[in-house]
């Protein structure tokens, strides 16, 4: 039976490993608040009552889909499907292709930022490799509009940061739900790590600034690594409220 993501992939590395996963996490948790159709989101009451729980739940699914076997993963994308297929049914209308296409490239950007940020710059074959990944995630899904290879999601990708984007109300609500969940200074350690990890444009719609002080931050993190203490220091800046549910998506290559 053959695996969704071959065993020897760069997209494994990166959605096996917890550290990276969280950076993927907070670039989401930036450009989901500012996406027009995170009213969508909304509309559940999910996300406003656990914003973090919610987006984790995403990550989780996408991790799950990337170590499946190409049936089990198949089987996790229809049954995301049929969830939205039930949120548009209870709202008598269509979430739009241009918003799931934002949430797969989300996927994709995050993977390469965040990989890229922890360890080395990746390939143009392994930036194809992750395109390739979260495109046929799209494709089951029968979204509408996909790019065809990773040089054309570029051009897409740059174009919806600038037409999709926007800050509102609930862009507001959700970072103030932010910090509520996290406490002060998981909050801003959070908001200091999406400066330097997100887009531009998203910085400039969430005013985030230059992230003084991350670059010191993970010159010290990585330096731990060889000494095994990153887990240690990770493992204190977790809330505990979803400490054990971050812990169980992360190291399963």
């Amino acid at each position: 039976m053959s695996d969704f993501v071959k065993e020897d992939s760069i997209v494994k590395k990166i959605w096996g490993n917890t550290d990276t996963i969280l950076f993927i996490f907070a670039g989401a948790a930036a450009e989901f608040s500012l996406n027009k159709a995170v009213d969508w989101l909304y509309f559940t009451g999910k996300l406003p009552k656990d914003p973090l729980g919610r987006l984790f739940s995403t990550v989780a699914y996408a991790q799950k889909i990337v170590f499946a076997t190409t049936d089990k993963a198949n089987a996790a994308i229809d049954q995301i499907t049929a969830i939205h297929q039930n949120v548009e049914a209870a709202r008598n209308t269509k979430i739009p292709d241009w918003a799931y296409r934002d949430v797969l490239f989300m996927l994709i950007d995050y993977s390469i930022r965040s990989f890229e940020m922890l360890e080395r710059e990746l390939t143009d074959l392994e930036k194809e490799e992750i395109f390739d990944t979260f495109n046929r995630v799209g494709q089951r899904m029968k979204i509408g509009g996909l790019p065809t290879n990773y040089n054309e999601w570029t051009i897409m990708h740059s174009s919806q940061l600038m037409e999709n984007l926007a800050y509102g109300k609930f862009s507001k609500d959700l970072y103030q739900q932010y910090l509520k969940h996290l406490g002060f200074l998981r909050y801003n350690l959070m908001k200091k790590i999406q400066a330097v990890l997100v887009p531009k444009e998203v910085n400039h719609l969430l005013k985030l600034g230059k992230g003084k002080g991350v670059s010191s931050i993970l010159t010290i993190y990585k330096t731990s690594r060889f000494f095994k203490l990153n887990t240690f220091f990770r493992n204190l800046l977790l809330p505990n409220t979803y400490k054990a549910q971050i812990l169980s998506i992360g190291n399963v290559s």
